[in-house]
């Protein structure tokens, strides 16, 4: 499967990358070899393969929420990192509409 250019693009935009044109030449040859080795599954014959579900002894594996600080040096690099925020805080769209 072949990337291309706009592919590319568009992986780069979801990833926050700058790339330059020789970069996405590069990465549209890697990402599609990779591809191209994990299309290799699709001609795996499944229908005769018997699936297990280890569904015995499973529980919920949940652990406490935990404030991890950090020092003001590192607050402050990882605040000027980001491209929107509101004060100290981080400006995200919104996830769920009013």
């Amino acid at each position: 499967m072949a990337l291309t250019q706009k592919d590319i693009q568009h992986i780069a935009k979801l990833a926050r990358l700058d790339l330059s044109t020789a970069e996405e030449e590069r990465f549209s040859i890697q990402l599609s070899s990779i591809l191209e080795y994990v299309s290799q599954l699709e001609e795996i014959d499944t229908a005769d393969m018997a699936y297990e579900y280890p569904v015995e002894g499973l529980r919920n594996a949940t652990q406490e929420d935990a404030v991890i600080g950090c020092d003001d040096e590192t607050r402050k690099r990882l605040l000027d990192a980001m491209p929107h925020k509101a004060g100290d805080f981080l400006k995200v769209k919104g996830v769920f509409s009013p």
